[in-house]
C-alpha cells in the first residue's frame, strides 16, 4: 500500500495507487484460503446438489473474500485510527456482508430441510479465528485450524439441506477435517524449513496420526466415506515422503496442496455416489 496513502491521504491518489488500495483491502492475502474455502462447497455440491447448496458454497466464497475487509476494519478500530483504507474497507465489507446476507437468505427462502446444525456447531471455531485475527494474530497454527474447521461445515449443510442424513453430513465434515489436520500443520513446516527456522519432527507424526484417526471416524459414521479415508491416507503418505526432499517454491508447494485437497474432494464424492448408484 502506498505510503502517503497510509499516512495522511493528502496527496492525490493516481489510478495505479488506488488500485493497489482497492486490492489490499479487498483481495485475500492467503491464497492457500481459495482453494481450503471453495473445497467443502465442491464437495457438497458433488455428493447432494442443489440450488440451496449453491448458494451456500457462493455465501462460504464471499464469506472468505469478506474476511479481509471486515479485518481491516476491525484492526483499525481496535487500534483507534481511521486511514484511507479503513474507510475504503468499511465500503466493500459493507457490500459483500449485503451479499452474503441475500445468498444466506436464498439457501433458507429454497430448501425444505434444516440445515443450520452445522452452522451452530461451527461458531464457535470461526469466533476463535476471529480473535485471533482481530489481534493481528490469525497466522497462528490454532486460529488457522479453526478457522479452515469452520468453514468444513458448509459441506454437512449442503448435504442436510438435500435432505441428506446426519451421519453422511457429519462424515464429510470429518473427511475434509481430517485433510487440514494434517496438511496445515505440514505446509506450516515446510515454510519454517524454507526459511531456515526450526520444525518439530513429532508434532507433524501427531498431526497425521490424528488426520487417519478423523479419517477412521468418518468411516465409522459412513461407511460410503471409507475411499475419502483412503484419499486421506494417501494425502499423508505423500506428504510424508515429499518432506523429506528439497521444500519447493511457495506457489509449488500451494499447487500441490490444492491438488490434493481436490483429489480429495472428487474421491470423497466418487465414493459416496458410487455407493448410492
Amino acid at each position: 500500500m502506498n505510503a502517503a496513502v497510509r499516512v495522511s491521504g493528502a496527496r492525490k491518489r493516481t489510478p495505479d495507487t488506488a488500485r493497489s488500495l482497492f486490492r489490499a483491502v479487498a483481495m485475500p492475502a492467503e491464497h492457500g484460503g481459495w482453494g481450503l474455502t471453495l473445497e467443502p462447497g465442491l464437495l457438497g455440491l458433488l455428493v447432494a446438489p442443489s440450488l440451496t447448496g449453491l448458494c451456500l458454497a457462493a455465501a462460504a466464497l464471499v464469506a472468505f473474500v469478506a474476511r479481509t475487509p471486515l479485518k481491516i476494519v476491525l484492526v483499525d478500530r481496535r487500534r483507534a485510527r481511521s486511514l484511507p483504507r479503513t474507510r475504503l474497507a468499511a465500503r466493500v465489507a459493507a457490500v459483500e456482508v449485503a451479499v452474503l446476507a441475500a445468498l444466506v437468505i436464498g439457501a433458507v427462502v429454497l430448501t425444505e430441510h434444516p440445515f443450520w446444525a452445522p452452522a451452530i456447531i461451527a461458531a464457535p471455531l470461526i469466533l476463535v479465528e476471529s480473535w485471533f485475527e482481530v489481534r493481528s494474530r490469525g497466522r497462528r497454527l490454532v486460529p488457522e485450524l479453526a478457522g479452515a474447521a469452520g468453514v468444513c461445515s458448509v459441506a454437512s449443510m449442503i448435504v442436510l439441506a438435500d435432505g441428506g442424513s446426519g451421519r453422511l453430513a457429519a462424515g464429510v465434515w470429518t473427511v475434509l477435517i481430517a485433510r487440514l489436520v494434517t496438511s496445515i500443520p505440514h505446509v506450516r513446516a515446510q515454510i519454517n524449513r524454507l526459511h531456515g527456522r526450526p520444525t518439530h519432527q513429532l508434532g507433524g507424526v501427531v498431526a497425521d496420526g490424528l488426520a487417519l484417526l478423523a479419517a477412521t471416524v468418518a468411516v465409522g459414521l459412513d461407511r460410503d466415506l471409507a475411499a475419502g479415508a483412503i484419499a486421506i491416507g494417501a494425502v499423508v503418505g505423500i506428504q510424508r515422503i515429499t518432506a523429506r526432499g528439497p521444500v519447493p517454491r511457495p506457489v509449488v508447494l500451494g499447487i500441490r496442496q490444492m491438488a490434493m485437497g481436490f483429489g480429495v474432494v472428487v474421491v470423497t464424492a466418487l465414493g459416496v455416489l458410487a455407493s448410492a448408484s
